[in-house]
Parts: structure tokens; sequence; C-alpha cells
């Protein structure tokens, strides 16, 4: 567990647990335009992919969450599923200091490379993805993925595949 913090404002990070799978649903739910999942979903982001997660913490109230996995055809991959942040624990760069703890963890010593899917739209996760590639000297590649009509019956944008890496510099804070 680590804990970061901005003047008055200490966020903690922490493995997470089960117990954040209900918190995890609520919190998505808060930060509009993120697809919600089930509680179930969540509850397996929260115990079955705890140790490639993170959850921060401000004053005991889950502020963020980051969902990802390593794919078992790609175990030098770390694919972030999903990035939350609330409004509490914005302006913090809270999104990109979990991004990095993820990183540091032991599940992820032979991981080289990072991988997301993100709509053309949404901006700030552009900015993120290329902030936090940018500090790891990594270049940033990208392809369409999940198309709007063939994968999502023309009810949700496509999805962009970014592909960041290799990883040339160590993670810092």
């Amino acid at each position: 567990m680590t804990t970061e913090g901005s003047n008055t404002t200490a966020i903690t990070f922490r493995t997470p647990t089960k117990d954040d799978g209900f918190w995890l649903h609520n919190l998505v739910g808060e930060c509009p335009p993120l697809d919600p999942n089930s509680v179930y979903c969540n509850l397996l982001q929260t115990s079955h992919f705890a140790e490639t997660g993170v959850a921060a913490e401000l004053d005991g109230e889950l502020v963020g969450f980051i969902s990802g996995y390593i794919p078992p055809q790609q175990p030098d991959t770390i694919f972030i599923w999903q990035v939350a942040v609330h409004e509490k624990g914005r302006g913090q760069g809270l999104a990109k200091r979990m991004l990095k703890e993820i990183v540091k963890r032991d599940a992820c010593k032979n991981v080289k490379y990072m991988e997301t899917t993100i709509t053309e739209d949404n901006e700030a996760s552009w900015a993120l993805f290329r902030s936090f590639a940018r500090d790891l000297g990594a270049e940033v590649t990208y392809t369409e993925h999940f198309e709007k009509d063939t994968h999502f019956g023309g009810k949700h944008d496509s999805e962009f595949l970014l592909r960041i890496g290799p990883f040339t510099k160590p993670v810092d804070g």
C-alpha cells in the first residue's frame, strides 16, 4: 500500500478486494461516460484481477479504480479495462499515478507493454495514455479494434486499440 498526496489530500493506493466490488459499481456509475458493468463483473474485477488492479481511497472512500489484466496470450502486456476517477480525486494526476502503481506490481514484472481500447472522442483517455507513454519513453500505436456496426450493433462508438511500449524508462512515482 502506498500513499500519494497533493497538499492536504492523501490518497492511498492498495490492491483491491472483493469487498470493493459493490463500491466499484457505484464509482463507475458516478463517472459518466464510463460503461457500467454488472456488480458481479465488478466483483470479478476486484477479486480475480486484483493483482493487476488498483483501488485509490481518500478518507476511506473509493475515489479511483483501475481494472486490468494480463492476457494469457500476451504475458508481456497489461490490458487496462477501465479507469474511473471520482470528481473528489480529479485534478491530482490520479489516473496516471494509478497506472504507474499497477506497472510496479510484482504481477507485472514481465510487462513491457500496455494496451487499452478508447473511443475516438474520449480526449481525456487519449491524453492520459499518451502522457503515461511519454513518462515511460514508449511508443504509442493504435488501430480500430471493435467497430461500431460490426461489434456494437451500431449502439456504441468504435473502440481503438491503443498499444504503448516497449517501456524504455523505469516507472517513477
